[in-house]
């Protein structure tokens, strides 16, 4: 039996390896660490699928195991992120009261503040996305929704722009909890909305075809350039507009 049958999961688990480091880095504060990981993760996601259709390999079992993979790095990692950074921004003070949301509470040795856990809804609307991805078979030439993938990058520019933008109004609007709240709402709608999104996959380098690719592409090294990690927001913000545009084109 080939072997090159088993390559493309196992690039799929290291995905899912770095996503579970991501974690350990995430629960503990580190996020610049956590949030390479989850590059490295995002960077074997798309390699898995690539050697699969290049090994002429895949597999329902490829299919399952990289949804599983991308749970993690692409959907408990920026949950758990958005909680951090709400439960930072709240910064309450001890009490053993719960009647308010935005205090904080003990529960059993962990400070816990619940209106930070709205942060988790990142990675509820992600598995909603991901088991909707699975069973829709319409999504080959475009995503319904802004993929998990472009949704972490979101959430994890914000304490990247923290640390290396020292831009105190983005600072402080990052840490306001509810600019952070209302960013997870939003993120849980792109995520699971009917919105859709050109994939970024070519199948010719045709301008014709690709025009739409081709100026994110250009946007995006422009931004990147200009802005650093602040364009991050930016360039998913074009993604979609672009997208949209692309669809009243094409109807």
């Amino acid at each position: 039996m080939s072997i090159k049958r088993y390559i493309p999961n196992l690039v799929t688990l290291l995905n899912l390896f770095c996503g579970s480091i991501a974690v350990i880095f995430a629960v503990n504060n580190n996020f610049i660490a956590a949030t390479i990981f989850v590059f490295l993760g995002i960077f074997f996601d798309f390699f898995d699928g690539l050697l699969a259709r290049k090994l002429n390999v895949q597999s329902d079992l490829g299919i399952q195991l990289d949804s599983l993979a991308d749970m993690i790095t692409s959907g408990l990692v920026p949950g758990i992120i958005m909680f951090k950074l709400i439960s930072i921004s709240i910064h309450a003070p001890d009490s053993m009261h719960i009647d308010d949301w935005t205090s904080t509470t003990h529960w059993y040795g962990l400070r816990l503040a619940p209106l930070a856990l709205v942060g988790l809804c990142i990675t509820l609307a992600s598995a909603y996305r991901l088991a909707k991805f699975n069973i829709d078979e319409d999504q080959q030439a475009y995503f319904k929704g802004l993929p998990t993938p472009a949704n972490t990058l979101l959430i994890l520019s914000l304490p990247l722009i923290m640390e290396f933008q020292h831009n105190d109004l983005f600072n402080s609007l990052i840490l306001n909890q509810w600019f952070l709240i209302a960013l997870t709402l939003v993120s849980c709608y792109l995520l699971n909305s009917n919105i859709k999104l050109f994939a970024l996959k070519f199948k010719n380098y045709s301008f014709n075809d690709n025009k739409f690719r081709y100026i994110l592409i250009l946007l995006s090294i422009l931004f990147m350039v200009l802005f650093h990690f602040i364009a991050i927001p930016l360039i998913i913000l074009v993604y979609i507009i672009l997208s949209l545009l692309k669809n009243t084109t094409t109807r």
